[in-house]
């Protein structure tokens, strides 16, 4: 084995125990808190204004209902916010969004899990003018970039569900970053379906693939890009939307993330809860034990997926089955546990 092989894998080795000295001090198996931020458009007529309100609100409940997540931790701006005083924390404008954004910023801990999701329409007038419409002057990609950039000590996902949003990938493309597109380019102006099927993945045991009792930003990809392909089947039309993912900070995106060496790495790990309610794991150490265990395991997948191109294709084929079997022990641990 040679030196830059055996320093690969001292690295990936001391993520791992790094990781484990951090979620030995954690109270909880995921110390991370999440925060949602779902903004909805212009509908331009009635039914689409209820639809997209639709697509919110299932997201908006999922997170809080399936997910666990706080309601103080989940905005939802909208057009009317009269339309459902509930769930709508505020209109969407430019001030308002950039305040929900610049305010979570201000009070998100470094390493919490934030995800961003926009649904209405989107429209590019020219080659890298992407925008999303809403009330007033619309927001541009590159400005919706800047008010990421506040969020740099966070894990973002940023979803874009209209239609012309390929033109977001390049533009928002940073590191601890993922972000989905429902149209591979700008081009795409169709209206667009993935936002129904993203927030329907939130909520569907379906999307669960590994049956962990999570859902992650990739699972949730995966599964709202099958469904949306599947509409256009049913329906006997021609596929005009291509959903997209990059989470490499290469901002090209790919439409099947979890090569190994490709996109998908850390939207595998995003999630917007541990998957198990802080009843349940306080009356169960073996069950905290066991996801922190997990989570361990999946930082460690991911310093090792980032370290393929510079290890030999057989070690890192070998390091790759040993954790992915590892994990999926633990998994049915996990499983057994809960039942």
């Amino acid at each position: 084995m040679g030196a830059a092989v055996r320093r690969v894998r001292q690295l990936v080795a001391c993520v791992g125990l790094l990781c484990a000295a951090v979620d030995s001090r954690a109270q909880t198996p995921d110390a991370r808190a999440s925060h949602v931020v779902v903004i909805v458009g212009l509908g331009g007529d009635h039914d689409n204004a209820e639809r997209f309100h639709a697509w919110a609100v299932r997201i908006v409940d999922a997170a809080r209902d399936r997910h666990g997540v706080p309601a103080s931790q989940v905005a939802y701006l909208g057009d009317d916010p009269a339309r459902d005083p509930a769930r709508l924390t505020g209109r969407a404008t430019r001030d308002t969004i950039s305040r929900a954004l610049t305010d979570l910023a201000a009070r998100a801990r470094p390493g919490d899990g934030v995800l961003v999701v926009l649904i209405g329409h989107g429209a590019s007038a020219t080659p890298g003018a992407a925008r999303f419409n809403i009330s007033g002057p619309d927001l541009s990609a590159a400005e919706f970039a800047r008010l990421l950039d506040r969020l740099a000590a966070q894990s973002v996902t940023f979803v874009n569900t209209t239609s012309a949003s390929g033109g977001f990938l390049a533009a928002l493309a940073g590191k601890d970053r993922t972000v989905m597109t429902a149209t591979r380019t700008e081009g795409e102006r169709n209206q667009t379906r993935f936002g129904e099927f993203f927030g329907e993945a939130l909520e569907s045991d379906d999307a669960d693939h590994d049956k962990d009792g999570r859902i992650s930003m990739l699972e949730a990809f995966v599964y709202a890009k099958a469904r949306v392909t599947a509409s256009y089947e049913r329906d006997g039309q021609l596929l005009t939307e291509h959903a997209m993912l990059d989470d490499n900070g290469d901002g090209k995106g790919t439409d099947t993330p979890g090569q190994p060496g490709g996109d998908g790495a850390l939207a595998r790990t995003q999630y917007l809860s541990g998957g198990a309610t802080a009843e349940t794991v306080a009356d169960s150490p073996e069950l905290r034990a066991l996801l922190v265990q997990r989570g361990i395991l999946e930082k460690r997948l991911a310093a090792l997926k980032e370290a393929k191109t510079s290890m030999d294709a057989s070690e890192y084929q070998r390091d790759l089955e040993a954790l992915l079997l590892e994990l999926a022990r633990i998994g049915r641990a996990i499983r057994e546990k809960r039942q």
